[in-house]
């Protein structure tokens, strides 16, 4: 599965992506008006795409592809 993500589009180009997807979503709701607990979410949901985007820029990539292997 992960080769197949790869080969079709570039893990980084997807994460970046899902930054920019993730903080679009959290501002359309936003401005219909969001709770203390959507915020929350939010916040949490935002803060994953980031970790994951710092993730495949940090990660050295010798490590990725043994990890990969290895599963």
């Amino acid at each position: 599965m992960n080769q197949l993500i790869r080969a079709a589009f570039s893990a980084r180009w997807l994460s970046a992506a899902t930054v920019f997807l993730v903080a679009w979503v959290i501002g359309s709701k936003a401005a219909d008006g969001m709770n203390a607990l959507q915020w929350a979410g939010a916040f949490v949901a935002l803060a994953g795409s980031i970790a994951w985007a710092v993730i495949e820029q940090v990660w050295p990539a010798t490590e990725r592809a043994r990890a990969d292997q290895e599963s």
